[in-house]
């Protein structure tokens, strides 16, 4: 599977679900993964530490790694 290159704006879909998701707010709460749906699209906000991106989706931002997110 190649890397997916991703840039602040991107649009991104949900692939795969994490067994929690964290909020993208400066101290990330955890949030059961029901928050968001597979097929769900999103716009990347912006890169954070530890290979997660903040993605802003319908029911807020909230951090994803590559694995879980491609472009659309």
């Amino acid at each position: 599977m190649t890397e997916q290159v991703f840039s602040v704006g991107d649009k991104v879909r949900v692939v795969q679900l994490p067994s929690y998701i964290k909020t993208a707010e400066p101290m990330p709460m955890l949030r059961p993964p029901s928050v968001v749906e597979i097929g769900e699209e999103g716009i990347i906000l912006d890169r954070r530490p530890g290979d997660y991106w903040a993605i802003r989706f319908h029911r807020g931002a909230f951090l994803l790694e590559n694995q879980y997110i491609e472009k659309v």
